[in-house]
């Protein structure tokens, strides 16, 4: 019976001990924790808030981190209590679709900006429109490549000599490739002819469109895009590659196709290149189509890809969904667009096949520069059908080589 007494002992012995330790641990922070406690330390990022601006747009940023922020500590230390109130209270509508009559008293040269401008701040929380044209079946096959198309209800030239190039549906080399065009609605104010029964008969034709019953306007480039985000993670979320732009590039489906073939894993699953743009900002010229005014942004741009067309992977499309829940509208789709990379802790890559600024001129004739080339900014539905015949038929070509004086290296 004595050695199981001693080892009983021993055990109280030690718990006693550990108990001290822990007494003296509650203590010390009891005591210490206002000397020695460290705030985490939260990762900057593009719109990290050090203080409360004036600037609209970018208040209404401020209120949305915070709200979103879990670790509610990561406010500057030197923000009050009202201040902080401040950013959790939202004076906005109850109804997010419904103008938002604040942006006539808060922003204070509201009253001179352009009426386009008027009309995006009034309207900038909405995010919810009616589809009229909807096509489920897009992605059924699970296409390798889906090509997103920005278009515009009377732009069908466009759309048709899309669909007979670089756009035609189908398979290229083993991989399934479809085309789907994006389009909103117009209304009297604009001054456009009421082309909605053609569009519709469009639709039942080649049943690649999707439209929803909002102003389709170049501030709302940028609705276009939160809502093709929002159909794709509902339809087609199993998409291998996104290319997304406008209906006046040439892209050259063929190239692009060639390119994701030779991808590594690590970088096939984070792609997001195109032409990229750097050390930018908003212009301060009220007559220039880029113009924002101070009252509603003030800051640089993080790295962005031009909107004219650029290539991702789709497990970023569904990130890119995610995190633009968590940003707010900027009338600027590409810039919003990197904004959304940025709060993803991404950039765009560049990429020298991607010339959304177009080509110098003595090259626009060369055949052989085209075939090197994923995209190019801006041609027309004539050229683009010329350009094709180019990248599909390099037989037909020698004469255009000759003049030149060039070799083109064609792919297999």
């Amino acid at each position: 019976m004595f050695v199981p007494r001693r080892k009983v002992l021993m055990l109280c012995g030690l718990m006693g001990f550990n108990i001290f330790i822990c007494v003296l641990m509650g203590l010390s922070w009891k005591f210490g924790g206002e000397r020695g406690h460290k705030k985490i330390k939260i990762p900057e990022r593009f719109w990290s808030r050090q203080v409360l601006s004036e600037a609209f747009w970018n208040k209404e940023q401020q209120r949305l981190d915070f709200i979103n922020n879990p670790l509610l500590s990561a406010a500057p230390a030197n923000d009050s209590l009202e201040v902080q109130l401040d950013l959790l209270h939202d004076p906005g509508p109850r109804d997010p679709c419904k103008p938002d009559w604040r942006v006539t008293t808060q922003i204070f040269d509201y009253n001179i900006l352009p009426r386009r401008f008027k009309d995006f701040l009034l309207h900038m929380r909405c995010r919810s429109y009616p589809m009229l044209i909807n096509e489920t079946h897009i992605c059924d096959q699970k296409p390798f490549l889906l090509l997103v198309v920005k278009s515009l209800i009377p732009h069908f030239d466009r759309r048709q000599a899309i669909r007979k190039t670089w756009g035609r549906t189908g398979v290229y080399a083993s991989r399934n490739v479809a085309t789907v065009f994006l389009l909103g609605n117009t209304i009297p104010g604009d001054s456009f002819p009421d082309l909605q029964e053609m569009l519709n008969h469009e639709a039942r034709i080649y049943k690649d469109l999707l439209q929803w019953d909002y102003r389709d306007t170049f501030f709302n480039l940028t609705l276009k895009e939160v809502l093709f985000l929002e159909w794709f993670s509902k339809h087609c979320s199993q998409v291998q590659y996104v290319f997304k732009g406008d209906d006046d590039v040439f892209v050259n489906t063929l190239r692009i196709l060639y390119y994701l073939e030779g991808l590594t894993e690590d970088k096939a699953t984070d792609l997001f290149i195109g032409d990229v743009i750097s050390n930018a900002g908003p212009h301060r010229e009220q007559k220039l189509k880029y113009f924002v005014p101070e009252s509603v942004y003030v800051g640089g741009y993080p790295p962005y890809a031009g909107g004219g067309g650029y290539l991702f992977s789709g497990g970023v499309a569904l990130q890119l969904y995610n995190a633009s829940k968590q940003v707010v509208l900027y009338p600027i789709d590409d810039v919003y667009t990197g904004m959304c990379l940025k709060k993803l802790g991404m950039a765009p890559q560049k990429h020298d096949g991607f010339k959304t600024f177009d080509i110098a001129e003595k090259y626009k004739s060369n055949p052989c520069v085209y075939r090197t080339l994923m995209v190019v900014h801006s041609r027309t539905p004539q050229e683009m059908i010329q350009i094709w015949q180019w990248i599909i038929h390099p037989e037909h070509v020698a004469e255009q080589m000759l003049i030149f004086g060039v070799k083109c290296d064609f792919l297999a």
